[in-house]
C-alpha cells in the first residue's frame, strides 16, 4: 500500500479528516509560539504546513477548514494587537491576503493532485477489471470454439460415416439385387426338383437337394442382410404393438440366451403402435439379444424396454420432429471401446473370432430401422455394458394388425379355376415362378413385360391375381398394378421383389409383397392370401 492509497482510505472517513485539520491548526500555533524567537515576524509560516497536511490527508473540505482556522489563530494570537482579530495597518491586510492566496493555491494544488491520483487508481482498477473480464471472455470464447470444433468434427465424422455407409449400401444393394434373382432361380428350381425327387422316393437325391437348398437359403439370408444394410430390402410395414411383440418374444429369448442371463422387460403403459415390419423387428430384437449374450460370457442381465418418445425439432437424433416408439435393449456385459462403437454399424465388421459372426447383425438392424423411417442410437461403456435404442415412427391411422404367414404353416393348394397373370422381365425367374405356380395347381398366363401384361389383361378372360415384379425396364410393377386395377377393378395384386429403393412408388393400397428369393411354401401362402383377401 502506498502513502496516497493510505491517505485515500482516511479521506473516506470525513469526520476524522476535519478532526485532523483542527488538530494540525492548533499544533501549528503551539509550534509557532515555541519558536517565537526564531521566526520573529513570520506569523503564518508554521500554518502553511498545517494547511498543506490537512488538505493532503483530509481533502478539500478539511484543507479549507485548516486554512481559515489557521488564519484566525495567527491573527488572534500572533499579530498585534494580540488577542484580537482587528487589522490596524495596510501591511496586515497585505499579509493576510498573501496568506489567503497562498493557502488557497496549496489546497487547490494538493486537491488536484489527489484527484488525479484517484482517477489514475480508478483507471487502473477499470483496466484490471477489463483485463480480467477480457481474459474470462477469451477463456469462454476459447471453450466455445473448442466445443464448436468438437461438434464440427463429430458432424464431419458422422457425415463421412454416412457417406461411407451410403456408398457401400449402393454397392451391396446392386450386387444383392442380382444375387436375389439368381437365388430365386436356384431355390425355385431346387424346390421343384425336391417335389419330383420325393415323388420318386429317392432318398439320396432328396438329401442332395436338401443340402443344396440349405446352402442357397444361407446365401439368401446373407443377401437379405446386405439388402437390409443398404435399405433396399422389401418390407411389409404395418401397425405393430411393440409390447405384444416383446412379450411374445420373451420366452424365445430366455430359451435362446440360457439360464445364466436374466431377461427383464420394462413395458410402457399405453404404448403407441409403431409403423414397422413385424418380422424384421422381431429379427432385430433377436439379433440384439444374441449380441448381448456374446458380451456376457459369464452371465448377466438383459433389459428390454419400450417407451413413447417425443422428438423435438432441435434434437439431434437425425429424425424430423414428431412422435416415435422406442425399443431399447440394454446388457450388463463387457461394453465396447469408442473405436469399436464408431465402426459397429459397418458391414462385415466384427470383433468375434473367425466363423463366429458375419459382421452384418448391427448393420442389418441399422439399415432396417433407417429404411423404416427411424433411427438407431448406441451407447457403450467399457466394463458396464451396452444400450441400443431403436426408434420407429408412430403409426397414424386405424389399427388393424394382420398376422403374416410364416414358414412351417400348411401349404395351401391352388385351383385351375384361379388364373394368375405373371409378369417378370428375367426369363429364368419367370420360368421357375411359372413352373412353381403350375405345380401348385394354378392356371398361369406368363408375360415378360408390363406392356404385354396390359395387352393380356385386355384380351384374357377372368384373371384372379396379378403377380408382378417391382423393378422392370418399361415401367415399375407398382405403376403397372395401378393401370391394371384401372382396367379391371377389384383385381388382386401381389408384388415380388428383392430390391425396393426409397424412390419407389407406393402402388395399389393393400397389396402384399413377396420378397425374392422365395420358397414354394412362401409363394403358395402369399398367392392364396392375396386371392382370398
Amino acid at each position: 500500500m502506498t502513502l496516497l492509497s493510505a491517505i485515500l482510505r482516511v479521506r473516506r472517513m470525513q469526520v476524522l479528516g476535519y478532526a485532523i485539520a483542527v488538530l494540525l491548526s492548533f499544533l501549528a500555533l503551539w509550534t509557532r509560539l515555541q519558536l517565537a524567537n526564531v521566526f520573529e515576524g513570520f506569523p503564518f509560516l508554521t500554518f502553511f504546513i498545517a494547511v498543506l497536511l490537512s488538505a493532503l490527508i483530509g481533502g478539500l473540505g478539511p484543507g479549507l477548514v485548516a486554512a481559515i482556522l489557521s488564519g484566525l489563530l495567527a491573527q488572534y494570537f500572533l499579530i498585534a494587537p494580540e488577542y484580537s482579530l482587528e487589522i490596524l495597518s495596510v501591511s496586515g491586510w497585505v499579509a493576510l491576503a498573501f496568506y489567503g492566496i497562498t493557502v488557497a493555491a496549496m489546497v487547490g494544488l494538493v486537491h488536484g493532485i489527489t484527484l488525479a491520483y484517484q482517477g489514475q487508481l480508478e483507471a487502473q482498477k477499470k483496466l484490471s477489471d477489463l483485463n480480467r473480464t477480457l481474459e474470462q471472455r477469451v477463456a469462454e470464447r476459447t471453450a466455445q470454439l473448442m466445443d464448436e470444433i468438437d461438434e464440427r468434427q463429430a458432424a464431419e465424422s458422422q457425415i463421412r460415416q454416412m457417406q461411407k455407409i451410403e456408398a457401400v449400401g449402393q454397392l451391396t444393394g446392386g450386387i444383392a439385387h442380382d444375387f436375389n434373382n439368381m437365388l430365386a432361380v436356384v431355390i425355385g428350381s431346387l424346390e421343384l426338383a425336391k417335389v419330383r425327387a420325393e415323388a420318386q422316393d429317392d432318398e439320396r437325391i432328396t438329401r442332395y437337394i436338401g443340402v443344396a437348398h440349405e446352402g442357397a437359403s444361407r446365401a439368401a439370408s446373407l443377401t437379405a442382410r446386405l439388402m437390409a444394410f443398404s435399405r433396399q430390402q422389401p418390407l411389409a410395414p404395418q401397425a405393430v404393438d411393440a409390447n405384444v411383440l416383446v412379450a411374445n418374444a420373451s420366452e424365445l429369448l430366455r430359451r435362446t440366451l440360457g439360464d445364466p442371463i436374466e431377461v427383464r422387460t420394462v413395458l410402457a403403459g399405453r404404448l403407441w403402435h409403431c409403423f414397422a415390419d413385424p418380422v424384421q423387428l422381431e429379427n432385430a430384437l433377436l439379433n440384439l439379444a444374441i449380441n448381448a449374450r456374446d458380451a456376457m460370457p459369464d452371465g448377466g442381465r438383459l433389459d428390454i424396454e419400450t417407451a413413447n418418445r417425443e422428438i423435438g425439432p432441435d434434437e439431434r437424433d437425425g429424425l424430423p420432429g414428431g412422435q416415435y416408439v422406442m425399443l431399447a435393449v440394454t446388457d450388463s456385459g463387457t461394453g465396447m471401446p469408442d473405436s469399436v462403437v464408431e465402426r459397429a454399424f459397418d458391414p462385415f465388421f466384427t470383433t468375434k473370432g473367425v466363423g463366429k459372426g458375419t459382421g452384418l447383425g448391427l448393420s442389418q438392424i441399422y439399415g432396417y430401422v433407417k429404411q423404416s423411417g427411424g433411427a438407431v442410437k448406441l451407447d457403450s461403456v467399457m466394463g458396464e455394458g451396452t444400450r441400443v435404442e431403436l426408434l420407429f415412427p408412430r403409426f397414424a391411422g386405424p389399427v388393424s394388425i394382420a398376422s403374416p404367414p410364416h414358414e412351417g404353416d400348411a401349404m395351401p393348394a391352388g385351383s385351375p379355376a384361379s388364373t394368375i397373370l405373371l409378369v417378370e422381365d428375367e426369363d429364368r425367374v419367370r420360368q421357375v415362378a411359372e413352373e412353381a405356380l403350375r405345380e401348385l395347381g394354378y392356371t398361369v398366363v406368363s408375360v415378360s413385360g408390363p406392356r404385354l401384361a396390359l395387352d393380356a389383361l385386355a384380351d384374357a378372360g377372368e384373371v384372379d391375381l396379378l403377380l408382378t415384379d417391382v423393378m422392370m425396364p418399361e415401367m415399375s410393377g407398382r405403376v403397372l398394378a395401378e393401370k391394371a386395377v384401372g382396367l379391371r377393378p377389384g383385381l388382386k395384386v401381389l408384388y415380388m421383389s428383392g430390391y425396393t429403393p426409397d424412390t419407389e412408388e407406393k402402388g395399389v393400397p393393400g397389396a402384399m409383397l413377396l420378397a425374392k428369393p422365395f420358397t414354394l411354401e412362401r409363394l403358395a401362402q402369399a398367392v392364396r392370401t392375396s386371392i382370398d383377401r
